[in-house]
């Protein structure tokens, strides 16, 4: 068997793109939830418009996303039925501290998640938790200026203390930030920064970064010293870089490019910033605002082990006039050897047993793919039943480049969550449409809809798939 026999299946969501309850349970505002569907949702994401608040004329699909805050019971259910080893989900802060400043949490959504845990662990479901999955507490953006401020490192030092405490017991795998080196390219999605006029913005987006790395580390810290049985990772959204061609300066293109994808996860699985950026930094006149025992506290607290969402290779060329491809916001060459899907993301197999290998080489830890999908346009029938054998071919693959990596690689793999299990909402665009799930959630794009969930073709596959240990693909 290629597969541990406790591997870890199962699926990951984000409570932004799948809670919904933006007002209830004490809930503050958060600023997932005032980035729009529509034309304005990259000015928004990436800090170029403000947008603080709701707007009139805009629709804002975080409000309700597919309400599993009151739908979590029979959506756990679901999980349950396919076997599911582990569920990744996230914890909205603004849940548990509605404004992010206060000393004392709010006592309803930590029930929530409390129940939400124990609701897991009655099927054997167990729980990885991202602690920040893109959520910010909005005042903490108009108060401070999200994460450009050291004080978050505080606030979010705060947060996971009363996470670990209360949780113990209950959660054992744990993430500190998803796909940390987002922040560089979506700023008020990843770290709550909108731009001032004139403000210096690569000093701003690496102060930010050096404010989440060292969060980051206290999180370990504190993780490790509150129950020892915790395991905590990091999280990036991979994808490796191909040069475009044998041309040196495509290969070196392709070199430095993967070494700003790599920055984040240097630091927080090595314990120290890598020569490559600090020569950059240098070149930038940018210095490392440290304080205090950072340093110390970066060394000595790297994480347990690496994760990851993968959803295609990208491709670098210097100095080339080529078609480009989104994927998961970062653009890329387009490689004019892959197939890509209907919203132009390249689907590369083979790709995730070369970044799987790219990785574990490069740091020598488990690794845990927590991210990894086909989003697709659905058509359900009357009864909410889907034809999907797309997904199913395209997680099939994806599985069998997994299964090489382990079997013929030797790289350490802890699991795979797909994304998502359910149909959510895309943080990429705001659509419903855009559809990832195993079950299918009776909602557009713009918001109508019953709700009603109901099982795909993929979900009995995934099922067979899960019981099988990832032996019987057909």
């Amino acid at each position: 068997m290629s597969f541990p026999k406790n591997f870890l299946w199962g699926g990951a969501t984000a409570a932004n793109q799948c809670e919904g309850a933006y007002d209830e349970g004490g809930r503050g505002l958060a600023n997932v939830d005032v980035i729009p569907h529509g034309s304005e949702r990259w000015k928004v994401a990436s800090g170029e418009r403000q947008m603080f608040d709701f707007e009139e004329g805009f629709y804002y699909p975080a409000k309700e996303a597919i309400d599993m805050y009151h739908h979590f019971k029979e959506d756990i259910a679901l999980f349950g039925e396919m076997g599911f080893k582990t569920y990744r989900l996230s914890i909205a802060w603004s849940r548990i501290f509605p404004k992010g400043d206060e000393e004392e949490p709010n006592e309803e959504g930590l029930k929530f998640y409390e129940a939400l845990f124990k609701e897991c662990h009655k099927y054997g479901i167990e729980p990885l938790v991202t602690i920040t999955h893109f959520d910010c507490p909005m005042h903490l953006i108009k108060e401070y200026g999200g994460w450009r401020n050291r004080k978050m490192i505080d606030f979010y030092k705060n947060l996971v203390t009363v996470l670990f405490t209360r949780y113990k017991g209950l959660v054992k795998y744990w993430l500190t930030f998803n796909e940390i080196n987002m922040l560089i390219h979506a700023p008020f999605m990843g770290a709550g920064i909108c731009f001032e006029e004139g403000e210096d913005r690569y000093q701003t987006l690496y102060t930010a970064a050096h404010h989440e790395l060292v969060a980051s580390a206290w999180a370990t810290k504190i993780g490790h010293k509150i129950d020892p049985e915790n395991k905590i990772g990091c999280m990036l959204a991979a994808g490796s870089y191909y040069p475009y061609s044998c041309r040196p300066e495509d290969v070196l293109a392709a070199l430095k490019d993967n070494h700003k994808n790599y920055f984040f996860i240097d630091v927080q699985s090595r314990g120290a910033y890598p020569n490559y950026a600090l020569k950059e930094f240098e070149r930038n006149g940018f210095e490392i605002p440290y304080k205090e025992n950072d340093q110390e506290i970066l060394k000595e607290n790297t994480v347990d082990f690496i994760s990851f969402s993968y959803y295609s290779s990208r491709v670098s060329a210097y100095q080339y006039e080529s078609e480009k491809t989104a994927g998961n916001i970062f653009e890329s060459v387009k490689n004019p050897y892959l197939k890509a899907s209907e919203w132009g993301w390249q689907i590369d197999p083979m790709g995730l047993r070369i970044t799987m290998n790219d990785l574990y080489d490069r740091y020598q830890k488990p690794l845990f793919i927590v991210e990894n999908g086909l989003g697709a346009k659905d058509e359900a029938d009357e009864s909410g039943y889907v034809e999907d054998d797309y997904r199913i071919e395209y997680l099939r693959e994806h599985i069998k480049a997994m299964k090489d990596a382990i079997e013929i690689d030797g790289v350490e793999l802890l699991g795979y969550t797909t994304w998502g299990p359910i149909d959510l909402v895309s943080a990429s665009t705001g659509e419903m449409s855009k559809r990832y799930g195993f079950i299918y959630v009776d909602k557009d794009d713009e918001g109508k809809g019953s709700l009603r969930r109901s099982k795909k073709k993929s979900f009995e596959w995934y099922k067979k798939v899960i019981a099988s240990n990832g032996k019987d693909l057909d």
